[in-house]
């Protein structure tokens, strides 16, 4: 006598088999909050430490202090690269005719001026070289890179413009304790006030 194949059902959704795409991001039902696409693939996010928190609310606000009027700040929304990928940068700066309404939940690349990315344990490479290479790829003209620095443990902030030729970033910046840069737009920020949040 031959055992009959038992099936069971996963919480987790099988992925098709040419990858999921930006339509399936968006429709899919259950999803853990803040899921990205890269490469036709679901990442999940794990818990952030405070500092990831904290160093988000600290440049949100500094953005936002002087940000022009035909520009927003965004914090966690998805940014469609193309058919196959939506990462959620930390921070986006977007044109202001790309924000339609508060049920949104995406932008396209076009119309990112600006991807910040606070380095996590967990998301270390993605951060760092993943995101990057596809954001320039897609044509965001300045890209920055967060990470925790120090004794203090204070925010550290590299930026970045593309390159058109290339369409990779170039390193425009290492700031450690204020970041004063003028493109996009002039941004003044202690970064030391992350100790009083």
């Amino acid at each position: 006598m031959t055992a009959e194949p038992t099936h069971t059902t996963s919480p987790w959704p099988v992925p098709p088999l040419d990858g999921y795409t930006v339509d399936d991001l968006f429709q899919l039902p259950n999803l853990p909050p803040h899921t990205e696409l890269i490469d036709g693939s679901l990442v999940f996010v794990s818990p952030q430490r405070f500092f990831h928190t904290l160093a988000m609310d600290l440049l949100v606000n500094g953005l936002r202090a002087t940000i022009p009027e035909d520009l927003r700040v965004r914090r966690e929304v998805a940014v469609v690269l193309d058919g196959k990928n939506a990462p959620e940068p930390d921070i986006t700066v977007a044109r202001a005719k790309a924000v339609v309404d508060r049920r949104q939940t995406r932008f396209d690349a076009a119309d990112v001026v600006l991807a910040v990315e606070v380095v996590s344990p967990d998301s270390e490479a993605r951060d760092r070289d993943t995101k990057p290479h596809k954001y320039a790829r897609a044509g965001i003209p300045h890209f920055w890179l967060v990470e925790m620095a120090g004794e203090r443990e204070i925010p550290l902030v590299r930026t970045y413009l593309l390159n058109p030729v290339s369409r990779a970033y170039d390193p425009t910046g290492t700031h450690t304790k204020h970041l004063t840069v003028d493109d996009p737009f002039h941004v003044d920020v202690d970064l030391t006030a992350i100790e009083r949040l």
